[in-house]
């Protein structure tokens, strides 16, 4: 499914103008990504699950084909963790 085809269900489901619903759809993918990239704060979702801010380690890694040892550095990485009654609707 894509974010048209969700915004589009929305706007029917709810009766809303199709604008208003893509309009609060962004604000709520950017609160999410203010959140997680700026702000380093997880966001919980009852019920549905929580995007969390990750952390790797810096590592050494090799590139076999040129045969040259690479660094990598420490970075954070956003993630998805589904909320259990979610995990429970799917089985």
């Amino acid at each position: 499914m894509t974010k048209a085809e969700i915004i589009n269900k929305i706007a029917e489901q709810t009766g809303v103008a199709k604008k208003d619903v893509a309009m609060t759809v962004e604000a709520f993918m950017e609160e999410i990504r203010v959140s997680l990239a700026e702000n380093k704060e997880n966001v919980y979702l009852r019920g549905f699950g929580t995007f969390v801010v990750k952390h790797r380690a810096k590592k050494t890694a090799r590139n076999i084909s040129k045969n040259v040892t690479l660094v990598i550095d420490a970075h954070d990485f956003p993630a998805f963790k589904p909320a259990k009654s979610f995990i429970e609707k799917m089985k």
